[in-house]
This record gives C-alpha cells, structure tokens and sequence, in this order.
C-alpha cells in the first residue's frame, strides 16, 4: 500500500520560548521514542508543519542530526498557522512531515574550511549546519561563522552564540548594524564588515553558506568571491514559495527546478543560471 506523502506524523511540543519578541523556538520529538531516535536528516532541510483545521507551513530545522531524539525550529509569527502555533503550549501535539530538500552536501565540506555567514533569520538552518561541524569537529577545517543582525534583541541564539566565542576552535564573528543599547561589545556594522578578520583564506579549500535576507545575499557573494572561492563552493539556502514540500504543487517551481526538491540549497552557479531564486 502506498504511503501518503501528506500525512504528518504527531510530534509533541517538549520546549518553547522566544528567542525575540517575534520568533519563537519550538522543540519537538515523535511520540514514540525509537522513532525520534531513527529520524535522521541533513543541515539545511525542512520540515512542514502543521495544525488540523489551520494549515502547514515548511520550516527550516534548526537542530543538528549529531544529536538525535529531538527537532528544532525557530519560527517568526508572520500569518494564521505561526499565530496559533504561538498559542500552543508545552506537551501539545503538532503534525509534522518531511525532512524535505536536498540540505548540505556535508561529505564535500570534510577536511575543508568552512564559511557560515548569517543575516537575520537565516541563523535557523545555518544554526544546524555549525552544530553539526561542531559535534564532528575533527571531520572538518576551519569554521568561521560570521552572523549579523540589525540590532542586539533581533538577534537569534545570542547567548549561545555569545558562550561560542570562547571556543578556540572556531571563530565567531557577531556584528549589529546599530546598537541601541551601548552595551554591545562586538562588531557594529553589517555584516561584510566582518570579512576584514578573515586571514589566511585558502580559497580552493573552502566553502561557503550563506541565508538571510535577499538584500544581503550580493554583498555577501561579492566578498565571498573577492577572497577566490569558486562559485561552485559558495551555497546558499534560497525557500522560496515553498509549500508540499514533495514538487506536487508547483508553488515553488521555476522552469524546472522545484526548490523543495532541488533546493533549498543552491550553489552560486544556480543562481547566476535562475536569478528567479532570490
């Protein structure tokens, strides 16, 4: 008999809070444990989320495969579904399907450098790919991850990233286009400002990831190919329109690439061939 690709599976809420005053974190598992413990994914998919008689929505997973049991979302309160997904309260149940997409091509980044740079909400997904590097520290090079936000209280996982800082495997690099507090103590300025502390780039031995916000990804590229990276080796997590999440209903198409299915990560050479995708 065949599976139904749009039926979602129960999953409870174990954890919930904001991680600022419009994106809450979610955390969920299957009910079942053996089943949160066999569901595996990649950095970089998604999920689609759902509530009966509301709708679904994808959702970028944000936790890492490194550490199984549990999912994770961080979700911006933007319509109907996130506005009752907010009502919702510790050990309720949600519907959830997937993983969808192709996510990183993890096996290409061994033994290479990586550059995670970050705008805005684009620290979901990205947030799974660093703790994933993290946790499997020896399987890769050089990690910097370059995060930038418009203010201190807009910025996703600031502790976390904050208590990152004193890893001396890694360089973590966090900036804020305006600080209203006075009390910011990192970089103040958008986020290419921070390409100036990356030194000694080997530019054929790194890749890069990059998501945010469209008006980012230019800049961001141009620095990243000023250093020589190939654009082959510069990838970006581009939901656009998304919406099955299985290529049914061509929301998400653009001539024939279907973005849940070919996607969400594209390389740079995508982009320049479907500029339709940022």
């Amino acid at each position: 008999m065949a599976t139904n690709v749009y039926l979602p599976e129960p999953m409870r809420i174990v954890r919930r809070f904001n991680l600022i005053s419009d994106v809450r974190f979610f955390q969920v598992r299957p009910l079942a444990m053996d089943r949160a413990l066999s569901l595996d994914y990649l950095p970089g998919q998604f999920m689609i989320v759902s509530l009966p008689g509301i709708g679904e929505a994808p959702f970028s997973i944000s936790s890492t495969p490194s550490r199984p049991g549990l999912i994770e979302f961080g979700i911006r309160n933007v319509g109907v579904l996130t506005e009752q997904l907010f009502k919702l309260k510790e050990n309720e149940i949600i519907g959830v399907r997937g993983p969808y997409g192709n996510g990183f091509p993890i096996s290409k980044f061994e033994k290479k450098d990586l550059i995670i740079v970050v705008g805005g909400l684009g620290a979901v997904p990205l947030r799974s790919l660093l703790l994933y590097t993290l946790d499997n520290r020896d399987r890769f090079g050089k990690i910097y991850f370059l995060y930038g936000a418009r203010r201190p209280n807009e910025m996703l996982f600031l502790n976390e990233f904050l208590e990152l800082k004193g890893r001396d495997d890694l360089n973590c690099l966090l900036s804020v286009d305006k600080d209203d507090t006075g009390k910011w103590t990192e970089n103040v300025g958008v986020v290419t400002t921070l390409f100036k502390h990356l030194k000694g780039i080997n530019p054929n031995n790194t890749y890069a990831t990059v998501c945010g916000p469209p008006v980012m990804y230019k800049f961001v590229i141009d620095e990243l190919l000023k250093l020589g990276i190939p654009k082959h080796q510069i990838l970006m997590t581009l939901e656009r329109r998304m919406h099955c999440g299985v290529g049914k209903c061509g929301h998400c198409v653009i001539g024939s690439i279907y973005t849940c299915m070919d996607g969400p990560v594209f390389s740079h050479w995508d982009v320049l061939h479907m500029k339709d995708l940022i």
